[in-house]
Formats: C-alpha cells, sequence, structure tokens
C-alpha cells in the first residue's frame, strides 16, 4: 500500500500514515456516506420531518473544525427547509447561550462532531436543553462510542454515525471533516436524497483528479520558503477557506501562519498581510454571479505588495487572471452544485498541509511538538449557567 507515491513503512516512519490514507480514502468513503444515509433514510425521515416541522430556526454547530462545516451549510438548510438557520460554534453557546437560545422559540439543533468527547460538545446540548422549552437534536458524528452520540437528551433525539472510516485517527481532521459537510448537505434535502447520486458521483471524480493529477503539484508548491498563506472563498466555499487555513496551520505547527477571507472582505484591509513571503490560494465558486467578484479581487492583488504565488482552484479553467499555479477539477465546467464543490475544494489545503508539514521535518499525524494543540482538546472546565 502507498500514498502518494510513498510507501506505507516510510510513511509510517515519517509519522503520516494516518493523514496520508485519511485524505487519499476521502472519495471512498464519501461513496460510503451516501449510501448508508440512503440505506437509513426511511428511518431518519421519521424524525427529521417531525424536527423541521416543529422548529422555527436551526442552529449549526460544533468546535473548531466541526464548527467550520457550519459555515458551508448555512446557505443550503435556508434554501431547502425554509427555516432561519445559523452556524454557532459550541464555543460560543457554552459561554453566551443567551445571545442564541430562546426559552419560547422551538429550535433545531444540529451538532457535527469527530469524536464528541470535546468538553463543549455535550455541554452546548446540555445548555439548549436546559433553556429552550422545545427543541430537537441531530448529531452527525464519526464515534458512536463518543459522549455526545450518547448523550441522553429530554428531547427528540437523532444520532447518525458515519461510516468508522472518517473517524480520523490523525490529529488534523480531513476525512472527517468532509464527510461530516456532506452529511449535512444531504440531510439538507433529505426527501429528494436519491436525486443526488450524480452530484455525489461527480464530487467522487473530482476528489480522485485532486488527489492523482495535482500531488505532485501541490508537493512543489511546499517546497517554497513561504511563512504565510491565506485562503479566500465565499458563500459555501467561505467555510471551506477556514477550514484550509486551519488545516495548514496545524499541519505546521503554526510554523505557517494562516488567515482566511472572502474575497470581497479581503480588500477591506485583510489585504495588508500579504507581502513576499505569503501563498494566496482563490477558491473559486462555479457561479458567474459570484466569480465576476473573484476575479476582480484577484485583478487587484496587482496592486500593493506582490505575494510570493497565486493559485487558484476551480470547477473549471479560468482564463486571464494571471495565476501561478492553476487546479481545476475538469477542463470544461461541470454540473457540480457550488454546494458540494465546497467539499472537494479543500483537499489541495489538506494536500499541501501534508506536504509541508514533511518538508517541515514535522510528523504529521501529531505535528505539535509542544503538545499545544491534540487530536481532541482536553482541560477546558465546563461551568453552570
Amino acid at each position: 500500500m502507498e500514498y502518494f507515491k510513498i510507501g506505507e513503512a516510510d510513511l509510517t516512519s515519517m509519522g503520516a500514515i494516518y493523514t496520508a490514507g485519511e485524505i487519499s480514502e476521502q472519495p471512498s468513503i464519501w461513496d460510503k456516506t451516501y449510501k448508508k444515509l440512503l440505506k437509513e433514510q426511511e428511518e431518519i425521515s421519521g424524525f427529521w420531518n417531525k424536527a423541521t416541522e416543529g422548529s422555527r430556526k436551526i442552529i449549526l454547530t460544533g468546535a473548531g473544525t466541526s464548527a467550520y462545516i457550519g459555515y458551508s451549510l448555512e446557505g443550503a438548510f435556508q434554501r431547502h427547509t425554509g427555516i432561519t438557520t445559523v452556524s454557532v460554534p459550541t464555543t460560543h453557546l457554552v459561554t453566551h447561550p443567551e445571545n442564541y437560545i430562546e426559552a419560547d422559540l422551538p429550535i433545531l439543533v444540529i451538532s457535527f462532531a469527530r469524536s464528541g468527547n470535546s468538553p463543549e460538545s455535550v455541554a452546548a446540548v446540555k445548555l439548549v436543553d436546559s433553556i429552550c422549552d422545545k427543541c430537537y437534536h441531530l448529531v452527525i458524528t464519526c464515534d458512536k462510542d463518543g459522549k455526545l452520540a450518547n448523550y441522553q437528551s429530554k428531547n427528540k433525539k437523532l444520532t447518525f454515525v458515519l461510516p468508522p472510516e472518517s473517524n480520523d485517527k490523525s490529529l488534523a481532521m480531513t476525512s472527517s471533516y468532509t464527510s461530516m459537510l456532506l452529511t449535512g448537505l444531504l440531510f439538507a434535502r433529505l426527501d429528494r436524497l436519491d436525486t443526488l447520486k450524480e452530484q455525489v458521483n461527480q464530487l467522487i471524480k473530482h476528489g480522485k483528479k485532486i488527489i492523482t493529477n495535482y500531488s505532485e503539484t501541490i508537493k512543489e508548491i511546499a517546497k517554497l520558503d513561504f511563512e504565510r498563506a491565506v485562503f479566500l472563498g465565499s458563500g459555501p466555499l467561505y467555510g471551506t477557506s477556514t477550514e484550509s487555513h486551519l488545516k495548514l496551520q496545524e499541519l505546521t505547527d503554526g510554523q505557517v501562519i494562516c488567515k482566511n477571507d472572502s474575497f470581497l472582505a479581503f480588500r477591506h484591509g485583510p489585504k495588508a498581510v500579504v507581502d513576499e513571503k505569503t501563498i494566496v490560494m482563490f477558491l473559486f465558486s462555479n457561479k458567474e454571479s459570484a466569480q465576476r467578484y473573484e476575479r476582480d479581487l484577484v485583478h487587484s492583488m496587482q496592486k500593493g505588495k506582490k505575494a510570493m504565488m497565486l493559485i487558484g482552484v476551480s470547477d473549471s479553467p479560468i482564463s486571464g487572471l494571471g495565476l501561478n499555479k492553476e487546479i481545476y477539477f475538469s477542463e470544461t465546467a461541470t454540473l457540480i452544485e457550488e454546494d458540494f464543490l465546497s467539499i472537494c475544494s479543500v483537499l489541495p489545503a489538506q494536500i499541501l498541509g501534508l506536504f509541508k508539514s514533511l518538508e517541515l521535518g514535522l510528523k504529521p499525524d501529531n505535528p505539535s511538538v509542544s503538545g499545544a494543540i491534540s487530536r481532541v482538546v482536553e482541560g477546558v472546565a465546563i461551568y453552570d449557567v
């Protein structure tokens, strides 16, 4: 077995066997996730129909990477359920629950968690139960034995456990992130789940192409002596940009300082971070209405301090932008929806994080030399409201 043309023994000695495998195996896990949800659809639909009919607000929540899933899903749930949807990290809910929960407003809380063992995970749902007169809980997790999966709520609760392969063993979340994001997108259109087969197949095809065709290109980028990285994305791709920035920063143990933003917001001051030691990765939408703003931002990068490298990630090639590197999923525009594009567009950052970690002499499976970060956050005290 080898991943990214590196043998299993070498990856093991590098401390990269889990990270490399978990990145590479994502397309197959997406397929298994879709089929599992399809198989359980009838059982799940009873809860889902009652929850969406009985709720006036949906809160998407999680901590760290799991929270970023919500940023990509707000629009999908809002459009397809017609219910006001907000993304609120558990780290916000736990400290300021009164800002997001009202006793007399029925809500559906959708919690995302790889293990479900982070202190804030159960604390957040407990707070909701203690404040809200009527609520529903949907837990989307990779660990059937986690504390969140097994939390007993006084309210209606459904737990959907992803295929076990999604439960990453490495420190940085990769397959767990993309598989939970896919699950969220599928839940948003649960009543039309069987019609999404082509979208899932296209997603799988895109993921395989990045891993097969662009890994060497990304490996060469990782060899550059950059100290900063910026990731830009709008709409559902804003969540992708947020996760991309965290992935590279985690896997390099903070030696590469990363930032993310939307294309338009980047002009309002954050652009000052760019210098000759910075790479910028543009995560392009495939909606023309959004892409015209994105192209304008890329053209504006010619003014002011120049970046070391400008990299584009897109559904199909975008001409006339003067990018240093282009990573695209198809020679011609595909029919993949922007929501699903947010999943495969995170793969370049994951692969870049893997190779940059190795380039810096770190072990990607556990890159934190000081132990400052860990697979499951520890030492967080939870206080009564």
